[in-house]
């Protein structure tokens, strides 16, 4: 059953497209799958590592801005400039990650803060390279083996390829023998640590990968915007995707995806109908808190759970009465 849904919800993404429903709904879902792709990379460290970061948007914006720069003032194609900005954002997540790693708790998380404010600060602040406040703009998207990704519909069959492809390679690396060893550094690290494992090695790799996949995340949404600004780095938008690990589930691999469902629908289609939408979106995250605390994705497979357990109680309960008076 659980392989036949997976099915179902691949063949009905894949065919999204072809329902007729306009190119306002094509590309709001290339939002979705953008916003889940860059939750899932930070999910790697809240979820998995346990470590909570608030800098997070500084990958995605500074490998926005790589990309977007070297297209525009060098003139490089789309591939060796995306190229360039995966190195250079990982290098950068490398760094920040020798100087996070050296707190954690509340000092992680107030040291990835500053970090992300230095970089939004450069970006704000050096417009001669960055733009400034009017960012920058008039870039265009790749075309891979000539289909013109300016179409909705094809650009967002683009992005679900890069998004299965990276879905599934953190699906095999959590669940690999390193995964667990990620797992342990978030729950016992004193006792992986006495095992022989280098606990600070291992969260070092995983702030890599996690920004990594932020890198890619930011090649996406420069894609999709053709346009890079600031706000891409900024504080709110670290929280924002916060918000969408936790809402959807940190720790679990669909819960990001339903998270950033969540919150990019709220924000584009309640907004138009609710103008006070932020509050809305206060209520609903207000409620996940208090309702479902571990998110709605282990909240729904542990309601699942107890229908299952619940199942064959109830159905032994009303089999024994008449057994018995079979018997008797």
């Amino acid at each position: 059953m659980k392989r036949l849904l997976w099915i179902a919800l691949a063949a009905l993404l894949a065919s999204l497209p072809l329902w007729q429903i306009g190119d306002y709904y094509v590309n709001l879902a290339s939002q979705i799958l953008i916003a889940a792709l860059f939750a899932l990379s930070l999910n790697l460290l809240v979820g998995y590592a346990g470590l909570t970061s608030l800098g997070h948007a500084g990958y995605l914006g500074l490998s926005a801005y790589v990309s977007g720069w070297l297209m525009l003032n060098l003139q490089w194609g789309h591939l060796p400039a995306a190229l360039a900005a995966l190195a250079a954002t990982t290098l950068m997540a490398a760094l920040f990650g020798l100087i996070a790693l050296r707190a954690s708790g509340l000092s992680f998380l107030m040291i990835t803060l500053a970090l992300g404010q230095i970089l939004w600060g450069v970006a704000y602040r050096w417009a001669s390279v960055t733009g400034g406040d009017n960012g920058l703009s008039g870039l265009t998207r790749p075309s891979p083996f000539g289909l013109d990704l300016g179409d909705a519909s094809l650009f967002y069959w683009f992005t679900l390829a890069v998004f299965a492809l990276i879905w599934g390679v953190a699906a095999v690396w959590v669940r690999s023998p390193f995964g667990a060893t990620i797992r342990g550094t978030k729950d016992q690290p004193r006792r992986m640590s006495a095992l022989g494992y280098n606990v600070w090695l291992i969260r070092w790799i995983t702030f890599i990968v996690s920004g990594f996949l932020g890198a890619v995340a930011g090649l996406m949404y420069v894609y999709y915007q053709q346009f890079i600004s600031p706000h891409s780095l900024s504080l709110a938008n670290s929280a924002e995707m916060l918000l969408m690990v936790i809402a959807g589930g940190a720790g679990t691999l669909a819960g990001p995806v339903v998270g950033a469902a969540l919150v990019v629908l709220l924000k584009n289609v309640a907004s138009a109908y609710v103008d006070r939408w932020i509050m809305l979106l206060g209520f609903v995250f207000l409620f996940i808190v208090l309702f479902v605390p571990s998110g709605i994705v282990p909240g729904l497979a542990k309601a699942w759970a107890r229908l299952r357990r619940a199942g064959p109680a109830e159905g032994a309960s009303t089999i024994e009465p008449k057994l018995a008076k079979e018997a008797s």
